[in-house]
């Protein structure tokens, strides 16, 4: 089965069809992978946390321990009905061992499989496994479009019996997007802020948002994307309290080079760099534009792409190696800001 289009993916998780055994849900966005994994557990699942029907695994047992998910994919339900096993947090890790042996041999009516994975390139490994398979279906998971962070907005604050100003949405816009659920939670903390109140206007945004790591860590990018490297290196210092993951903050820092990358086409067309900064989707937060614009004056689409690799590889090893990632993003943010020094003293 072929992966599912976008709009065809809500519908998808929130009423799985009983004739799927095997979802594969990946992407760079880790937040909606986890998100969307999670409802459609919970919609396969009734919403039950039943030991015997509902299993839920972490990527590492399954590498370490490859033939563990067939066994427990295969075993019938202790009270009858469809078992749900459930892969978590695979970003990174090879699960195609583990995996290869469901394809044929998984009843859908007694068995789903719903796996976690990172960003998987078409046509290859454990995504093009589950795309070809007629009964398999891939789910994938990328940064949210302008439209896709509307409608959390949206819901968001008519949940909480709330309006917001035209100014400050546009406002919360430039600072979501990296994550699904890092933005839900960014905007749900917005509307806590302005309990009390019929409207949320910029003034609730800069307040709440700006005081947030998220916050935090764009300045710690940018710090190293300028070559400010006596901000960066006060900033690297208090990676840890953050209280994000390194690997989380590497990745943020990959998104932020790969649009500096998208938009240096651009500038390389002939357009001034603050305009395309202007039109960006979703749009930058307005106090960042001028910052950005500078950045893609300073870096080559050449130098952008080897920054991508170094930021990838970063991350990947960060994930495997969780007590070592401070010290294997901080080097990485010292390299970019010094690449980023070394030019703009060339200019």
């Amino acid at each position: 089965m072929v992966a599912l289009k976008a709009g065809e993916v809500d519908r998808f998780v929130a009423n799985p069809p009983d004739n799927v055994p095997l979802v594969l849900v990946f992407g760079p966005d880790v937040g909606l992978v986890s998100e969307r994994a999670q409802a459609l557990v919970a919609a396969a699942s009734g919403g039950v946390d039943d030991p015997f029907s509902l299993v839920k695994l972490d990527a590492s047992d399954v590498v370490s321990d490859p033939a563990r998910l067939i066994d427990e994919a295969l075993t019938v339900p202790l009270f009858g009905g469809r078992r749900v096993v459930w892969v978590r947090d695979g970003a990174g890790k090879n699960l195609a061992p583990a995996v290869d042996p469901l394809f044929g041999q998984l009843d859908p009516a007694t068995a789903l499989v719903v796996i976690e994975a990172g960003d998987l390139k078409k046509g290859t490994g454990l995504r093009k496994k589950v795309e070809s398979d007629r009964q398999a279906v891939a789910i994938a998971c990328y940064a949210d479009a302008e439209r896709d962070l509307e409608r959390i907005i949206d819901t968001e604050t008519r949940e909480a019996g709330l309006t917001i100003t035209r100014e400050a949405r546009q406002a919360l816009m430039g600072l979501l997007g990296a994550d699904r659920l890092a933005s839900r939670g960014e905007v749900r903390k917005l509307c806590l802020y302005a309990h009390g109140q019929t409207r949320i206007e910029t003034a609730d945004v800069e307040a709440i948002i700006g005081d947030a790591s998220a916050f935090a860590v764009d300045a710690l990018i940018d710090a190293a994307a300028l070559g400010d490297l006596a901000t960066l290196d006060h900033g690297l210092e208090r990676l840890e309290a953050t209280g994000q993951r390194a690997d989380v903050i590497a990745g943020s820092a990959l998104r932020h080079f790969q649009f500096l990358a998208r938009a240096r086409v651009d500038v390389d067309r002939g357009v001034a760099p603050a305009q395309v900064v202007e039109r960006a989707r979703p749009p930058v937060f307005f106090k960042r534009r001028a910052v950005i614009a500078r950045q893609l004056t300073l870096w080559s689409a050449e130098d952008l792409g080897k920054a991508g690799e170094r930021l990838g590889a970063a991350v990947a090893e960060a994930r495997k190696a969780p007590t070592l990632a401070p010290a294997l993003v901080s080097d990485v943010f010292l390299t970019l800001g010094r690449v980023a020094r070394a030019r703009a003293a060339r200019r």
